[in-house]
């Protein structure tokens, strides 16, 4: 087997997207192989002896620990993030919850973002909590307060990027810079920001965690994950944790995630243009009370996304002003957008955060976090932007 895992050097986004990290078997194949084995046989005893002290390039033990499929996968969406390398997982939360895990024990201190997905609170609230590790929220978007809070040691700062539901960008560039100053390692949820759009590694994101369910599948088919980062984090920090813990990405979906890359930034692209374009239809409008989207200029964050985004992402919310009865039924009036929980399909999904994704956060917290009654989030798809269009504004002139 030949892997082409240095030949990257020059090559633009979208060639590394289809090149990057090939492995071939002696057949040539143009297709990536699906090596759908959970182990492997070596062709004397010493060779497993010696495997197992210290694995060469594109040597394997057993699929839990890498796979060629999975390690092609883990090759080409490291190269398009920029790092050194990358450990694929079975979900984007084992991506999460992996990073973070497998950073912290008992004693240590978080400072996180508090605009989260509902799964990653109930990370680091419940799951890392209750073995020891203390979690300080700030606002994200509050440069004084990062100041605060990092003015005291920690071990890790997590945050998400472009936050969900409500879309807030947080200025990367100066919290990597406060962190680093307090000894902290940086682990960043990049999924709205989609590996296209990520300037992360070059803001200074020690780790750089994605769904890859989300943008890289982008056809609602397989759950995924993965972590970016130096070398010496995946392999030293994050691989001995996953592969004993059984997080490890499935060959089958690692092939899809593979053919998924092909076309990540042609699909991207197109969605963030339908996307601004809809938040440019809707801004305004008398049944909406604000719209939500780093690609207007009345995003409160719109500078610092331009500064630290390639572009404004294919997801955006508004806010309803006739509450929870208005959205359900603007929800059920729509006819091309699909109603789910998802986002970065090549299917238009309507979502309500406040009764579904974020339904477990009292309602104070809601409130600080501007999950109102009323809040859409629309993660845009690849139809024909003109039936967007026809579809949710038929959709509020029924309200």
């Amino acid at each position: 087997m030949t892997a082409n895992t240095g030949s990257n050097a020059g090559w633009k986004s979208r060639t590394v997207a289809v090149h990057g990290g090939a492995r071939r078997s002696q057949y040539g194949e143009m297709a990536e192989a699906i090596f759908l084995t959970q182990g492997f046989a070596y062709p004397d005893a010493a060779t497993a002896e010696r495997r197992f002290v210290k694995s060469g390039p594109d040597e394997f033990i057993y699929a839990r620990y890498g796979n060629p499929t999975v390690a092609a996968f883990e090759d080409r969406i490291a190269a398009l993030e920029g790092t050194e390398d990358a450990f694929a997982t079975a979900s984007g939360m084992a991506a999460v919850s992996g990073a973070l895990t497998a950073l912290l024990r008992a004693g240590d201190r978080v400072v996180a973002s508090r605009a989260l997905f509902g799964s990653c609170l109930y990370v680091l609230e419940e799951v890392l909590g209750r073995f020891g590790v203390s979690v300080d929220f700030v606002d994200g978007t509050d440069a004084g307060q990062w100041q605060a809070a990092l003015a005291t040691p920690a071990k890790v700062v997590f945050l998400e990027s472009v936050s969900n539901p409500t879309l807030e960008v947080i200025d990367l560039p100066l919290v990597c810079d406060l962190a680093h100053k307090a000894g902290a390692l940086v682990v960043v949820d990049n999924a709205f920001a989609t590996p296209v759009f990520s300037r992360a590694a070059e803001a200074g994101a020690d780790l750089i965690v994605y769904s890859a369910t989300k943008h890289i599948d982008g056809q609602g088919r397989c759950l995924g994950g993965v972590i970016c980062g130096p070398r010496e984090l995946i392999r030293g920090k994050i691989e001995p944790y996953m592969k004993h813990t059984g997080g490890a990405l499935s060959p089958f979906n690692a092939w899809v995630m593979l053919n998924g890359l092909t076309t990540l930034e042609l699909r991207v692209k197109a969605q963030a243009a339908s996307a601004q374009a809809l938040a440019e239809a809707l801004e305004g409008h008398p049944a909406i009370a604000t719209v939500l989207f780093p690609g207007l200029a009345s995003h409160p964050q719109h500078g610092v996304a331009k500064a630290t985004m390639g572009g404004p992402g294919t997801v955006l919310a508004f806010d309803l002003k006739g509450g929870k009865e208005a959205a359900f039924a603007f929800m059920d009036a729509l006819a091309v957008v699909l109603i789910s929980n998802n986002l970065g399909d090549a299917r238009t999904i309507a979502t309500h955060p406040a009764t579904t994704t974020h339904q477990r956060l009292p309602d104070d917290q809601k409130a600080l976090l501007g999950i109102t009654p009323g809040l859409i989030r629309l993660s845009v798809g690849l139809e024909a932007t003109e039936d967007l269009l026809a579809d949710v504004m038929g959709a509020l002139s029924r309200l």
